[in-house]
């Protein structure tokens, strides 16, 4: 428990949050120039003159040197190697074959010894070389396969084969006519049909071996086993020397289209854009990135660092004046800065593939934008999207036009799930954040003359952003919930419903509890407004504060009378263990029914570790001061830590108070109140709740002014004491 304690609020856990995603997301930031300026080709250079400080080349478009590159590759023959001892190898095998199979012939007799002896043949080259040692030892009339003239016929083709040479590529997959042959001494260009390739050779063996043998002879048989035995390649494609030679032909072409000489202007104040200023601008920038020293990446490195931390200050400050209850909780922390690394995250991936179209559009800032309002609130989500538009901006090489119509759209988005009351709701998010996007796109495009086909194809990009955006949100609200355990308003307006099942039994089995606590739902509800605490949250916890009361209602007076109390006969301290148990019980149910935490608070902590004085004063009564414990009558606690949850605390007892108040007198309910807060201050039961006197006031206020009216007076209907008196049959009672 201390350790996450200490995660949750330790400071250098929190520094150490925020620098780790500040590193991060300045790896992302560009490289050398790019991060000073952005331009389109037919926008207008409001800038002063450019003038190249330095002599620099212009470089090719990107995607032209990139299939420049490609052609030459084409045009490179792929590299075989000769393999000079492969017909020597091959003759080899044969030799030392024929010369087992002779010393086989003389060594064994027909028996598993000889026929293990040729493993390497196949099992019906084996039988007929078997019948051919048998045969040879006791002649007749049965055809004897000679292996020596199969051999012989073989080592012919072979000798036939290599002459042309052996080729380890198949021509059918093959995309080339022509190859280059490398020999120790010298290499030419050779058509592929000089060559045979394996399966060209073994088709040639097998016409052979037909031929002299005849089709299915076990010699022709026979003869292809012992060919596939030693026949292999003697052209070998190399794929080491084929991508040098790839890569020396693609050095030869130059990525430069012409030069820039020093003091040169490249391009004048007013100037529109044409693609020849742009190539000269790009080309600036990357000479810029590259004649620079080496440790000038690391003094940019600091530079980015420095840019996005004075970028995070904007949001840091405004959490650490306006909402402490975030700056002190690590966790929420973590969970800002996760979502600003996924869209920083997201948009570096977007931007690094290259294709034409713009893809940078599926930024889906709006959604992150979405669940910091629906987590936190509107003002977060609204800061939280500035923070991350200006980093997007920057890592699309200060790109204002992306910056300025993210900030649109991630506002418009954020502003629209901002009274949400139910997770729907999030979908009709989509026509305000494509509204966002249009009006941008259509506004800068008419700064710029952009064709109609480009804006229509942005703004299709656009729309599929803004119907990602809610999906997106909609999932990962779920996930924030559950992981970081983060109840949102979402969450809390859900436990508002009666027709949920827990305030549905208790408005069944205790419906005093139940009315009690919708009185103090509405008190702490307005107090919570007064003061600037969550009315939502307050009211919720009281909604649940009194569940644990279902288990045993009779045992609390609001759900019997007091003229049928139970603990009339019950001993005092029996009272107090059952009315303290309701605690525990409320707990429980709560856990049962998957309450969030912060509701659960409410069930401990509204009545803090108070004393259940009637009960107290009543055993003392029984069994003499010195004999009753003073402890068997404090609820567990813990105190209110929220001013929430002190909210409820002091709602609960003056509401209950006032019911005993018989008269309607105003200084009586005002003097109950204001001792029954008084009473809670002196035992430091709101020392936890940050509650200041003057909202203490203002809670005390409130409450006279709810309780007061709830017990006003109406007027009597005529002959009322006759209805009064009078029972249903129509006679007095």
């Amino acid at each position: 428990m201390e350790n996450i304690s200490f995660f949750r609020k330790g400071f250098f856990i929190k520094i150490f949050i925020v620098l780790t995603t500040i590193a991060l997301i300045a790896l992302m930031f560009p490289q050398g120039e790019t991060i000073d300026f952005e331009v389109a080709v037919g926008s207008v250079w409001m800038r002063d003159d450019l003038i190249a400080p330095y002599t620099f080349p212009v470089l090719k478009d990107k995607d032209i040197y990139a299939l420049e590159k490609a052609e030459a590759a084409k045009k490179v023959l792929p590299i075989f190697v000769v393999e000079t001892n492969a017909s020597k190898i091959a003759f080899d095998s044969l030799n030392k074959i024929e010369s087992l199979l002779s010393e086989l012939e003389k060594k064994y007799k027909i028996d598993e010894d000889l026929e293990k002896e040729l493993f390497f043949l196949k099992e019906g080259s084996r039988k007929y070389f078997l019948n051919y040692v048998k045969l040879k030892r006791k002649p007749n009339n049965g055809k004897i396969l000679n292996y020596k003239k199969v051999i012989q016929k073989v080592r012919n083709i072979i000798i036939k084969v290599y002459q042309k040479g052996v080729i380890n590529v198949s021509k059918s997959i093959a995309s080339y006519s022509e190859i280059s042959v490398r020999t120790n001494l010298s290499q030419s260009a050779e058509s592929l049909k000089n060559f045979y390739t394996i399966e060209e050779a073994q088709e040639l063996c097998l016409i052979s071996l037909y031929t002299e043998f005849g089709s299915n002879s076990p010699e022709a048989e026979f003869g292809m086993e012992l060919f596939n035995l030693v026949i292999k390649p003697s052209i070998i494609y190399s794929k080491e020397l084929t991508d040098e030679e790839i890569k020396i032909a693609q050095e030869k072409i130059s990525p430069n289209i012409g030069i820039v000489k020093e003091n040169e202007r490249i391009v004048a104040k007013h100037e529109r854009i044409t693609p020849e200023i742009k190539l000269k601008i790009d080309s600036y920038k990357a000479a810029k990135g590259t004649i620079i020293p080496d440790y000038y990446y690391y003094v940019q490195y600091l530079g980015k660092l420095t840019h996005i931390a004075i970028i995070f200050s904007i949001l840091g400050l405004y959490i650490y004046l306006f909402r402490k209850r975030i700056y002190y909780d690590n966790q929420k922390i973590l969970l800002i800065l996760m979502l600003i690394l996924i869209i920083s995250g997201l948009c570096f991936f977007l931007s690094n593939i290259k294709i034409n179209a713009p893809i940078h559009y599926f930024t889906i800032l709006p959604a992150a934008s979405m669940i910091l309002t629906i987590v936190f609130d509107s003002r977060i989500g609204f800061y939280g999207s500035v923070i991350m538009s200006l980093i997007l901006g920057g890592l699309r090489g200060n790109d204002y036009t992306f910056a300025m119509m993210n900030i649109i759209a991630g506002a418009f988005a954020a502003y629209t799930v901002r009274d949400i009351k139910n997770r729907t709701q999030i979908f009709r998010s989509f026509g305000f954040i494509f509204l966002g996007y249009a009006s941008c796109i259509f506004a800068f495009g008419l700064e710029r003359f952009e064709n109609y086909e480009n804006l229509l194809i942005e703004g299709a990009f656009a729309a599929s952003n803004a119907f990602l955006s809610p999906i997106f949100a909609y999932g990962m609200t779920i996930f924030v919930e559950r992981i970081f355990g983060i109840t949102t308003d979402l969450t809390l307006f859900e436990l508002t419903d009666f027709n949920r099942p827990l305030l549905k039994e208790l408005a069944q089995k205790a419906p005093g509890t139940f009315s009690h606590s919708l009185t103090i739902g509405s008190m702490v509800e307005s107090a919570a407004e007064a003061i600037g605490a969550n009315p939502l949250l307050a009211r919720v916890g009281a909604y649940y504060h009194d569940i644990g009361k279902l288990v045993n209602p009779p045992v609390f007076i609001e759900n019997i009378g007091a003229n049928n109390s139970l603990h009339i006969e019950i001993d005092p301290k029996e009272s107090a263990k059952l009315i303290i148990q309701h605690i525990s019980n409320g707990l429980e149910l709560g856990k049962k029914y998957k309450l969030p935490k912060e509701v659960l608070d409410f069930i401990p902590m509204h009545h803090g570790t108070l004393l259940i004085t009637y009960f107290y004063e009543k055993a003392k009564e029984k069994y003499g001061e010195n004999n009753v414990d003073e402890k068997d009558f404090r609820y567990p606690g813990p105190k209110p830590n929220s001013k929430e949850t002190a909210l409820v605390m002091l709602a609960d007892a003056c509401e209950s108070a006032s019911r005993s108040i018989e008269d309607d007198d105003p200084k009586k309910l005002e003097n109950l109140i204001s001792n029954l807060i008084k009473q809670r201050l002196d035992d430091k039961q709101l020392e936890e709740s940050n509650l200041t006197l003057s909202e203490i006031e203002k809670i005390k206020n409130i409450f006279i002014s709810t309780l007061a009216s709830q017990k006003h007076k109406r007027i009597r209907y005529p002959n009322q004491e006759k209805l009064e008196n009078l029972s249903e049959n129509g006679r007095n009672t």
